[in-house]
């Protein structure tokens, strides 16, 4: 079985040899990933760290500079996590970011204590100095704050450059040592001018050569996909969303025909998708897609099995278990290719760190099925190019190898598929009734020109059913949710405010077309507290 340390570790060493890079160490923080994606939109590659990264190997790597997250801990916590202090005789610019601003301070000698009044949520930072970090802002802008420490006492060399009505310390600067600390999150959409203060670090401050691009990924994942696989054959699990087809292309463009794509109808695809998949492969693309029929073959995995995480885990071994049968028949194979992503990786782990090894504790949130649904006799070397890209950034990749945008511009669509979002039995009727409904949201969606201007909309049935009145008669039938979501990549999102009378026809339409369903609800929570998937 692949473990999820291993498999992090995996994501910070490819396709990264020409680009200038910026480490991120990670102390728990619900954002790390978040500082890391912005990073990266400043076309600088970023890597996601454990803490306790030494300096000797941030020095191997050439690291142009080093950024601290947040975390839950307080620095005078028994076992708070630290850093080696060896970081701060590196001579390479650094930024402390909430906790790690706090760690830079009482390392550095100042002083860091409870604060008074706990700070959380929109507050108004007054810019005291702009210096080199908070260069063409405005003179006060709204910030981002979360925490319940504050710097008391500044470190020799550093001045104050911003504060907050509650926090007098909330940014901190040493421009001798290049060394910032700020006491909010630029990293959040709430922070006004994030963005600018992480280009003023990384580019200005670090002098980052913006050389982190899709095209040079592409070139390098080829090399490595062609040095990894040599002369043997690869076998891709192809699903039809973004993801996997993008993967198709650039597996194609590295190694040819020895490339064998295989999409298994599992039974769990939206309507019509199976069809329009192999036939948009084979006739446009001129990639061959062996099509595997196994609908009955996974439905009975799932009888009687209710728990999400059991679904995944069924789906994910059942789904190996076919590739392992279908690839004796077409192989031998040596690989097998996923478009697993660096999200699904992360969140498969779970994000707490035990502050003893620096590692990420497997608190899962849920296994996706191409990562904690894996085996343990699993019989395929792995090819993961995207295990350190982000959605958008797949995207990106998408277009500059000229995939369509009909593929690249699809939404996000869990490996499990509809089995996820049936909750509660599986069964051939329940599917078909979601298949139905979610036809007709997405049919809606884009008559109404909005497909492109949310990051996912689909159907959930509940495994619950309530009273109605149709036709003169009392009804007791299932209910449909609507799950429609705005997001930059899926880390954290706000749902959609869809116009009423586009969810009013929506739905008139189930209740008048989808047989068994009385009931339509939206659902107007965010990612957090929520998730985007229901299960």
């Amino acid at each position: 079985m692949i473990k999820e340390q291993e498999k992090l570790s995996e994501t910070n060493s490819a396709h990264v040899t020409n680009a200038d890079r910026i480490a991120i160490l990670d102390f728990g923080a619900q954002y790390s990933q978040l500082i890391a994606r912005r990073v990266r939109e400043l076309k600088t590659y970023s890597e996601l760290l454990p803490y306790n990264t030494t300096a000797k190997k941030l020095r191997e790597m050439k690291v142009k500079g080093i950024i601290l997250s947040g975390g839950p801990n307080s620095v005078y916590d028994p076992g708070a996590p630290q850093v080696d202090p060896e970081i701060w005789k590196l001579g390479v610019p650094v930024l402390g970011i909430c906790y790690g601003m706090q760690l830079m301070a009482r390392d550095l000698q100042g002083q860091v204590e409870a604060a008074q009044v706990k700070e959380y949520g929109r507050a108004l930072l007054t810019i005291v100095h702009h210096g080199k970090l908070f260069a063409n802002l405005d003179a006060s802008i709204e910030s981002w704050m979360s925490h319940g420490d504050s710097v008391a006492a500044l470190p020799v060399g550093f001045r104050l450059i911003g504060n907050t009505r509650v926090t007098p310390v909330a940014a901190i600067a040493d421009e001798d040592r290049n060394f910032y600390g700020v006491q909010f999150h630029p990293e959040v959409a709430h922070t006004q001018g994030g963005l600018q203060i992480l280009r003023n670090f990384v580019v200005d401050i670090c002098s980052s050569q913006q050389n982190w691009t899709m095209k040079e990924f592409i070139d390098e994942a080829i090399a490595e996909v062609r040095k990894k696989a040599g002369d043997k054959r690869v076998l891709l699990a192809l699903s039809g969303g973004v993801d996997s087809s993008t993967l198709a292309f650039l597996l194609h463009k590295a190694i040819g025909d020895k490339l064998v794509c295989m999409f298994i109808d599992q039974g769990f695809m939206r309507k019509n998708e199976p069809e329009w998949l192999v036939d948009t492969f084979e006739r446009d693309f001129k990639i061959h897609v062996h099509y595997v029929k196994a609908r009955d073959r996974f439905l009975a995995k799932l009888d009687g099995v209710i728990d999400p995480e059991e679904k995944r885990k069924a789906i994910g071994s059942e789904f190996i278990r076919v590739f392992e049968e279908e690839s004796k028949r077409l192989g031998p194979f040596d690989y097998l290719a996923q478009g697993t992503l660096y999200p699904d990786v992360i969140e498969s782990a779970g994000t707490q760190i035990d502050p003893k090894t620096g590692e990420r504790v497997a608190v899962k949130i849920k296994s996706h099925h191409n990562v904690g649904g894996l085996p343990k006799d699993l019989k395929f070397k792995l090819i993961e190019p995207f295990a350190k890209l982000f959605k958008d950034e797949v995207r990106l990749v998408a277009k500059e190898l000229d995939v369509p945008e009909s593929i690249r511009g699809r939404h996000p669509f869990p490996g499990p598929g509809l089995a996820i979002r049936v909750l509660g039995e599986v069964t051939k009727e329940r599917l078909k009734v979601l298949r139905e409904a979610d036809w007709i949201i997405r049919e809606e969606i884009k008559a109404h020109g909005l497909y492109r201007k949310v990051w996912q909309v689909f159907g959930v049935l509940l495994p619950t059913k309530s009273v109605g009145v149709m036709g003169d008669q009392r009804t007791y039938q299932n209910q449909i949710v609507i799950r429609a979501v705005t997001s930059e990549d899926g880390m954290t999102a706000d749902w959609a405010r869809l116009p009423f009378d586009l969810l009013e026809k929506i739905s008139s339409r189930i209740v008048n077309e989808v047989a068994g369903i009385n009931r339509v609800v939206y659902d107007i929570t965010s990612k957090p507290p929520a998730t985007i998937e229901w299960e």
